[in-house]
């Protein structure tokens, strides 16, 4: 599925005495959505932090378009669960707050990001604030925000889990088409098991203390896939298998 974007190797951290992840390596091809799943303390968010350069791994590297970028902030943008919309900076000023941290000037910084809020399905919401967007808007301002400061790679933690039921499948169908129109890979975490199956292309299950990748599964169903799927015995059997991987490793 076309070269590799993203990718790490044998990435340990520890904290405090105790080490949270060891030996992570994963990869990220053009295009690709995978996803990163696991019970909670198995070291996603820590796994990420250490991606984006937030952090530096104990030993291991990170890799962007074959490029060593360990400890380097600001070459993957990182997405978090929330939001984070300044409730006093109208959307278009939000958005492009990236580009103006990274030192381009207001005036540019918004001439940018203007044209990309149709493509977002935001045209026309660029000089409301926060509270006037319900909160499916919210969150695909968010993501363009993420988009504006990334390289073709996207870290998304936990990006659906605040919207209904209904919003967050209109949300999915949405991001897996803009993720083809402008050339976007996606990693994300999340702990819904039918999320994953639904979207991703690869799941990488993490599991264990301290947290270790046990499986990659490769979902064989083309995206985008529709309501049927999530009836039909193949979604069932891949959602019976990762369950006992989740279960049966952190009993």
């Amino acid at each position: 599925m076309g070269d590799i974007i993203l990718s790490t190797d044998k990435i340990s951290k520890s904290y405090g005495g105790r080490t949270i992840i060891e030996d992570i390596s994963i990869s990220l091809r053009r295009r690709e959505l995978v996803c990163l799943l696991g019970m909670s303390g198995a070291g996603k968010t820590t796994l990420f932090q250490v991606i984006s350069g937030l952090t530096p791994p104990d030993s291991g590297r990170v890799k962007l378009n074959g490029e060593d970028i360990t400890a380097q902030p600001g070459h993957v943008s990182y997405m978090l669960q929330k939001d984070l919309l300044l409730p006093w900076k109208k959307i278009i000023d939000n958005v492009a707050l990236p580009l103006v941290i990274q030192g381009m000037k207001k005036s540019a910084a918004r001439e940018k990001a203007w044209p990309l809020f149709a493509e977002f399905s935001l045209d026309g919401t660029q000089e409301l604030y926060p509270s006037q967007l319900s909160g499916g808007m919210r969150q695909r301002a968010a993501l363009l925000r993420t988009y504006l400061s990334s390289d073709g790679v996207a870290l998304l933690d936990e990006p659906f889990s605040a919207l209904d039921t209904i919003t967050k499948s209109q949300v999915h169908d949405w991001y897996l088409e803009i993720m083809q129109k402008i050339d976007l890979a996606t990693l994300f975490i999340t702990h819904d098991i039918d999320e994953a199956i639904l979207l991703s292309d690869r799941i990488y299950i993490l599991a264990g203390s301290p947290g270790r990748i046990t499986e990659e599964i490769v979902i064989g169903q083309k995206r985008p896939r529709g309501a049927d799927f999530a009836l039909s015995d193949e979604f069932l059997g891949y959602k019976r298998h990762i369950r006992k991987k989740l279960i049966d490793r952190d009993k």
